[in-house]
């Protein structure tokens, strides 16, 4: 609601002014006033929207109040009545940011139009504030990716440290959707829709930190998660420690978002210079969750116990393994397999340090897979590999779960050699031309034509710069549009010729995609 404070020492003039327009209709509380100084105070006490003000009253006069509360500061819309036309009163009055000079008896008209005017600037402030807020929000995520990055200025460490104190304790925490909302097929607007729902609901949670939180921190749009940038401070003002008040979070953003996340908390530094480091760490977290038993939240310093001292790295065992993984010789595997575990066994190595082993590993293939083909996301397929295997079985951080994702990674190497995705986007683009009806999925086309399932999204991706789910649906929908054109099919036929069981979620779609539904698209077409 606005406030309008009418100030008038004349009691009928003031009914006159309540009555004169029905202030609820413009959405206005009315307060009154019967002399200068009585306004003031109030306004003293609280803010209006508008003041209209007589130029003659007792104690203080209109234009008095008017260069008082300017010298204060207030830039509220202020309207002087007055009886008198003389041009020196209205010259007074401009000079103080006067916004209008009605004379008495006002007109309703007149009223109407400044009432009208005070509402559009109103408006305008807050249009004017909110988008500032928004210009600024992403000045301060453009300056914390690049600090995170590491190829910040010190400008920019400069900025950050007029909002945030840079030198205390602090880490980056990622918050993203678990792996398997990737198995679902989920289209990419309901990713992004998720997406939004979460960040509202962290945003909300943190209050006043919440200007620490950033869309796709990883930056990366095939990978939806929200950044956060924790410190320490966070936890202490409610006297919680920094373990029990993201773990509290997490709790709460599962439980009200009903979605499958996972937060992944860096590595703790000390001030903005060094939290590179910990953005490195989560994405270490981030590559891989897939090796490892499933949490709702992983600790990098609890995954990889940076704080002890001389862990042993299995090197030459390693890199043994990882030739034989390159050269694709499934017996050679499990031998190098076999060697390095029974070389941790030798050494002790068991629990969270055999992780740091492994984190080698998969660094060096990432690596390897990446000089083979750099435009896909080398680390989210080793990380679907890692989960196809724990799916058929077999015990997650296991020997056998080495093994097994070892071969089939070297098979995905080999797959990468033969340059196979010109030929297998082309045998993909065919069977969704005839035989988009059917239940297809990626999983199942990859299975068939023997690719990665991951590597052929991520080609579908590159390719068509959608999932291969929006690309069936989109194709789906503009054969439903030709059959509505063409034949005089109920609706329901129709969804179910094209492969949609459920007729709501059809029309649901096919309004998203034409703009309107099924059945005015054949009254419009026809």
């Amino acid at each position: 609601m606005f406030k309008v404070l009418l100030v008038d020492d004349e009691p009928f003039i003031l009914q006159g002014l309540k009555v004169l327009i029905d202030w609820d209709d413009y959405g206005f509380e009315v307060y009154t006033a019967q002399d200068g100084k009585t306004a003031y105070d109030m306004m003293s006490e609280q803010d209006y929207d508008l003041v209209i003000a007589d130029i003659k009253m007792p104690v203080m006069d209109g234009i008095q109040l008017l260069k008082k509360i300017r010298e204060d500061g207030n830039d509220v819309s202020f309207v002087i009545l007055s009886g008198f036309a003389e041009f020196s009163y209205a010259q007074e009055a401009l000079k103080h940011k006067c916004s209008a000079y009605i004379l008495k008896p006002v007109e309703k008209e007149s009223l109407i139009s400044i009432v009208e005017k005070v509402i559009a600037s109103k408006e305008d402030k807050e249009m004017e504030t909110s988008r500032n807020k928004r210009f600024e929000k992403a000045y301060f995520e453009q300056c914390l990716k690049r600090v995170l990055r590491g190829k910040h200025s010190d400008e920019d460490i400069d900025y950050l440290s007029s909002k945030i104190d840079a030198y205390e304790d602090m880490c980056y925490v990622g918050i993203e959707f678990a792996p398997e909302i990737d198995e679902l097929e989920t289209m990419d607007d309901e990713k992004n829709n998720r997406l939004d729902r979460l960040y509202d609901i962290a945003a909300e949670y943190l209050g006043n930190d919440s200007y620490l939180l950033m869309r796709y921190g990883f930056g990366d749009e095939n990978i939806y998660d929200i950044g956060f940038l924790y410190a320490s401070s966070i936890g202490k003002d409610i006297d919680q420690s920094d373990e029990v008040f993201l773990k509290e979070m997490i709790k709460y953003l599962k439980r009200v978002s009903g979605l499958p996340i996972v937060m992944l908390v860096g590595r703790t530094v000390s001030g903005l210079e060094s939290i590179s480091t910990s953005y490195t760490s989560v994405n270490i977290l981030h590559s891989l969750q897939g090796f490892r038993e499933k949490k709702d939240i992983y600790f990098y310093e609890e995954e990889y116990q940076i704080k002890d001292k001389g862990i042993q790295l299995c090197k030459n065992k390693l890199d043994e393994l990882i030739s034989a993984i390159e050269l694709n010789e499934k017996v050679k595997i499990k031998q190098k397999v076999d060697e390095f575990h029974d070389e941790m066994k030798k050494s002790g190595i068991t629990g969270k340090a055999y992780n740091l082993n492994i984190n080698y590993l998969f660094f060096q293939l990432i690596h390897i897979t990446g000089e083979q083909d750099s435009e896909v996301d080398q680390e989210e397929i080793l990380r679907n590999i890692s989960e196809n295997v724990y799916e058929q079985g077999i015990r997650r951080g296991s020997k056998a779960h080495l093994y097994r994702m070892a071969c089939e990674y070297g098979d995905y190497l080999g797959q990468l050699r033969k340059n196979v995705s010109t030929g297998v986007l082309a045998k993909v683009e065919e069977e969704v031309k005839n035989n988009y009806s059917s239940n297809l999925t990626l999983k199942g086309l990859s299975e068939k034509y023997y690719v990665n399932s991951a590597y052929l999204g991520q080609l579908f991706r590159k390719k068509y710069g959608c999932s291969f789910k929006d690309y069936l649906n989109r194709h789906r929908l503009d054969e439903a549009a030709l059959l509505l054109k063409k034949t005089d099919d109920k609706i329901y036929l129709v969804a179910e010729k094209v492969g949609y069981k459920d007729v709501d979620y059809f029309v649901n779609k096919f309004i998203e995609a034409k703009g309107c539904t099924p059945a005015k698209y054949r009254k419009q077409e026809q």
